[in-house]
């Protein structure tokens, strides 16, 4: 249990910068039990004065490292979990670090190719960006005589583990809290642990980012206002990644669009229907799409970079998403309410009629507003408190796609406050529908099902066969039972006592942590 004894120690430490950076004071005690009050109160007591209000999670997860700015990126995408106020705080973290030294950039390409820099580019240049996982180079290539600029992603040097510490650490803390906390089981806190690590274990690993940039590039080829950089796999590894480097004018950059005379209501329309695209037709999105890793080029069209986190979406959730805002664009809320229910999302002893009733009020206050008129804090808290209601559990599959919408209609809004979303939704949600629920589309589902059934018909002597045996290994337990030696019962009892003794120690380590800093502080 020294792994429990690290996890706790890492975990007091972060408590301990959240306390100074005053991030307790988004907490609500009054709904709080007794001993969650007193831990509290307690952590007011560190907190820094003078500190700014805005701004303090953001501070403090910089303060503990690059694992905790992901995570905050991540939880911006769940208010759900930890609140409308802290997630609208964490829209501004940034996941800009200092760059590490040239020489250890030039040496990882170096190591990747088994060759130097030099034999690789004509010219290879200081960082132009740093984050968390990785930093970007601009570089020159020569291929047939022809020189081509070209941007080169380097992974930081012994990243892996400092990551693998603070994610062992944030599932210790998250199995903790679903033992003890029936709230914590419906968030499925683990479970959100376990996608975090999955999304960084995949921006690790450049081949796939570069996987995912070729697959969209098939994806949005015959697409008139969209495209992506090149991949240059000659020089793309696991820890290099290679690619065309993109002149255009960066969205957040806001003067030079101006500038150039850019029509930036439609820049926003594009932005939102080439998203919704994407993920209703191709089930495939670029799931970070702030205005700095989206810009617009010579011909008008938009170019994404940076897809370390894709999202994709099965036909039963894009079904779900063509439903759902076709419903709110027709104001079908009954039929809005019955999508929820045929996909398994709210359980089946609620009342459709009633939650079409809460669905209602989400859909109407917003309808035929633009976007400055809506309030979007207001409508995240009335949909969570929705959800909550109806035992609406968390749907892992839709958690990109819920966060990614909202950066994109702030993207879509930021040029053009008076976009009506749902008018600019209308054409490509229609076109989905059309396409994959009309005469057409059903022809096609019933010829796929056909082939789907023909795989489980062919299947089915094997199946047979494995449920004759699990019945006679069945059989074989009921009749015998299953026995455990001596030894088994004695070790397991250790181990059960070992593992209590543990526990016990973290705790006391915690609350000893928490009287040094008390007494610290006086």
């Amino acid at each position: 249990m020294i792994a429990a004894l690290a996890h706790t120690a890492r975990l007091v430490r972060a408590a301990y910068v959240f306390a100074r950076e005053g991030v307790f004071a988004f907490a609500d005690p009054s709904a709080m039990p007794p001993q969650a009050q007193f831990a509290v109160r307690v952590a007011r007591l560190i907190e820094r004065r003078g500190a700014a209000t805005s701004g303090r999670l953001s501070r403090a997860l910089t303060r503990l490292g690059p694992t905790y700015v992901k995570l905050g990126q991540f939880l911006a995408t769940r208010p759900d979990v930890i609140g409308v106020a802290m997630a609208r705080d964490l829209e501004s973290l940034q996941d800009r670090l200092p760059p590490f030294p040239q020489a250890q950039a030039e040496a990882v390409i170096a190591a990747a190719f088994d060759k130097p820099v030099s034999e690789l580019f004509t010219r290879f240049s200081e960082a132009v960006a740093a984050a968390s996982i990785a930093q970007v180079h601009r570089a020159e290539i020569e291929k047939d005589g022809v020189r081509k600029q070209v941007a080169v992603k380097v992974l930081r040097p012994n990243v892996g583990g400092r990551f693998r510490k603070d994610l062992g650490s944030f599932e210790f803390a998250a199995r903790k809290m679903e033992a003890v906390s029936a709230e914590a089981r419906r968030l499925r806190l683990v479970e959100i642990v376990d996608t975090l690590a999955r999304s960084v274990a995949m921006e690790m690993d450049l081949r796939l980012e570069a996987a995912a940039l070729s697959e969209m590039a098939e994806n949005t080829r015959d697409d008139a206002e969209f495209r992506t950089p090149q991949v240059d796999w000659d020089r793309t590894s696991h820890h290099v990644l290679t690619m065309e480097w993109i002149d255009g004018i960066a969205l957040n950059d806001r003067a030079k669009l101006e500038a150039a005379h850019v029509d930036l209501p439609d820049l926003g329309r594009k932005v939102i229907q080439n998203f919704l695209r994407h993920a209703l037709r191709d089930g495939f999105f670029h799931a970070d799409m702030h205005p700095g890793n989206l810009f617009v080029d010579d011909a008008g069209r938009l170019v994404a970079v940076d897809f370390g986190i894709m999202g994709r979406l099965g036909l039963k959730e894009r079904r779900f998403l063509a439903e759902i805002l076709l419903g709110f664009i027709t104001r079908d809320y009954r039929r809005v309410a019955e999508v929820h229910f045929e996909a398994g999302y709210v359980p089946a002893h609620h009342s459709v009629e009633n939650f079409a009733q809460a669905i209602r009020a989400i859909g109407e206050p917003i309808h035929n507003r633009a976007a400055d008129e809506i309030s979007m804090a207001k409508l995240l808290s009335l949909l969570l408190e929705v959800t909550g209601l109806f035992d609406m559990r968390t749907r892992p599959e839709l958690i990109l796609l819920q966060k990614t919408m909202v950066v994109v209609e702030g993207v879509a809004r930021g040029f053009d406050p008076k976009l009506d979303i749902w008018t600019t939704a209308d054409p490509v949600v229609r076109e989905w529908i059309e396409r994959n629920l009309g005469p057409l589309g059903k022809i096609e589902g019933a010829v796929t099902g056909a082939g789907e059934l023909g795989k489980v018909l062919s299947g089915l002597p094997s199946i047979a066969a494995r449920s004759v045996a699990v019945l006679n290994q069945f059989e074989a337990m009921t009749r015998d039972g299953l026995v455990l030696s001596p030894e088994t019962v004695a070790a397991i009892g250790k181990a059960e006592a070992r593992h209590s003794r543990w526990q016990t120690a973290a705790l006391w380590v915690i609350a000893v942590t928490f009287l040094v800093i008390l007494w610290s502080i006086r």
